[in-house]
């Protein structure tokens, strides 16, 4: 007699695994969601994801479809210090996208614009991926962190959409150090000037 309960290992249990994932990462956040309610949602022992996944980073990383992890990346820009950091960050970017990751890294954009569930995932990645690890990196002050990382995600998000999704001229041709000397005063403003006040 067939056992129920708790899905065994087999080729459905990633895809299950990782469709559990985004629900409860574009419900709950990353924060807010655990290893164990994933794998109670998947109907999989926790062993299990930590078997595929290994860690709840890599899992949201699967899970958002993430052809690079930006925290990885976003390491060598800020561990420069502050001085020149705008400069080295949309650098970064544009040979990122123009590399063999761009086309996917388009198609999460795209699914995020579309897609509420996508948008959900897609703020939680920027918040978790990227907003905080500027914020720790540079050691912003608390009180402004956040308004500062997200004008530099605002910043980068408008970049990456003219030039690699909706491709609006001259962006989308633009040589990348072109971009990067236009671009990157912009980014080092919003990280290292004085804001105005709120």
């Amino acid at each position: 007699m067939a056992r129920s309960g708790r899905r065994p290992g087999n080729q459905d249990t990633r895809e299950a695994i990782l469709v559990a994932a985004r629900e409860a990462f574009a419900d709950r956040g990353f924060d807010g969601s655990s290893i164990r309610s994933i794998a109670t949602a998947a109907r999989v022992d926790p062993a299990l994801v930590h078997h595929y996944f290994g860690t709840k980073d890599q899992l949201f990383l699967d899970a958002m479809q993430a052809p690079f992890d930006p925290a990885v990346m976003l390491t060598s820009v800020l561990n420069k210090g502050a001085d020149g950091v705008g400069e080295r960050l949309v650098r970064t970017a544009l040979t990122v996208w123009d590399g063999p990751a761009g086309g996917a890294a388009a198609a999460i954009v795209r699914s995020a614009v579309s897609n509420e569930m996508f948008a959900r995932m897609m703020r939680e990645f920027v918040m978790r991926r990227v907003m905080r690890k500027i914020a720790h990196d540079l050691d912003l002050d608390p009180a402004e962190a956040i308004t500062r990382a997200g004008l530099v995600a605002s910043q980068m998000a408008g970049l990456i959409l003219m030039r690699y999704v909706v491709r609006i001229e001259p962006m989308a041709s633009m040589p990348a150090e072109t971009v990067v000397a236009l671009i990157g005063p912009t980014v080092q403003r919003y990280l290292t000037e004085p804001l105005p006040p709120s």
